[in-house]
């Protein structure tokens, strides 16, 4: 069973377009939801939340169509923004009355547990928070009122190393459950690369690829060779190319029949942000 599906998702704006996008995200498991600045990502998770009404397609969460799902389902949907909506002069208590009121599933002992796990002082006013500080108690309040979906918009964006860490092992806890899922947001791959099972890459509002993460690095490599040699490579295998001093750097896809079909070239291993560096750039990029 799927915890998410995305079909023929369409959303027009005067200057973007949101186009025709489908991808699933299995139960329980991370779903990396990458792309620069710009291409869809909180377009398409305000489509997911039905915060935005999309022109087309259907979203279906653990089934139910994301436009009639019940109450009691919406409860177990933990939602943390790049950027928080809370009121800056609420503290950690007030906001655990608040929430009392809203999710029936609160549970104040959880919340409690995370401020003491995260340092986080009762009683000092938000605005007075760190940004460190801000995401963390938003990751509190999505984990406090049982969740079983983290919907998480660039979560770890601008924090430092030590607290990302941090972070990314309360995703990994959560996800022990084999009934919760994770879609999270990032232009952090490294992040992505560290955690999640399959990734999502999104540029321009088009979905390019929806795979594996294992899968994925084993299907793309990178041939580094002499701007001469380029031009014997089977045009066919060839994602892009970038051309430095150097030499050129080709990417390949389908490694390993390219494998079997040219012996003169070796591709050498890749990562999701090269991947997605040659793909965004054209079949002609250069570096």
């Amino acid at each position: 069973m799927n915890a998410l599906e995305l079909v023929n998702v369409t959303k027009r704006y005067n200057n973007f377009t949101l186009d025709n996008i489908s991808f699933n995200v299995p139960k329980g498991a991370i779903m990396g939801f990458v792309g620069e600045n710009g291409a869809g990502k909180t377009t398409t998770i305000k489509a997911i939340l039905d915060l935005i009404r999309i022109d087309s397609g259907e979203i279906r969460i653990w089934g139910h169509s994301s436009k009639k799902l019940p109450m009691d389902l919406k409860a177990q949907i933990g939602v943390v923004f790049d950027g928080s909506n809370l009121h800056e002069n609420l503290t950690a208590n007030n906001i655990a009355l608040i929430m009392k009121n809203i999710y029936p599933n609160w549970d104040q002992k959880v919340f409690s547990d995370y401020l003491r796990k995260f340092q986080l002082p009762n009683d000092k006013k938000f605005k007075d928070y760190s940004r460190g500080m801000k995401m963390k108690l938003s990751i509190a309040i999505a984990l406090s009122h049982n969740s079983k979906l983290l919907i998480l918009d660039e979560a770890t964006s601008g924090l430092d190393p030590m607290v990302r860490d941090e972070i990314l092992d309360i995703f990994l806890d959560f996800i022990q459950e084999e009934d919760n899922t994770i879609l999270l947001s990032s232009h952090i791959i490294s992040d992505i690369e560290k955690i999640a099972d399959y990734v999502t890459f999104i540029h321009d509002g088009k979905i390019v690829f929806s795979e594996n993460k294992d899968e994925l690095v084993y299907k793309y490599g990178v041939i580094r060779c002499p701007k001469e040699d380029v031009k014997k490579i089977d045009r066919n295998f060839v994602v892009g190319i970038r051309e430095n001093s150097f030499g050129a750097e080709v990417m390949i896809n389908n490694v390993d029949l390219f494998r079997r079909r040219n012996r003169e070239f070796i591709p050498e291993r890749t990562s999701i942000e090269e991947i997605m560096l040659f793909i965004s750039r054209g079949k002609e990029a250069k570096a």
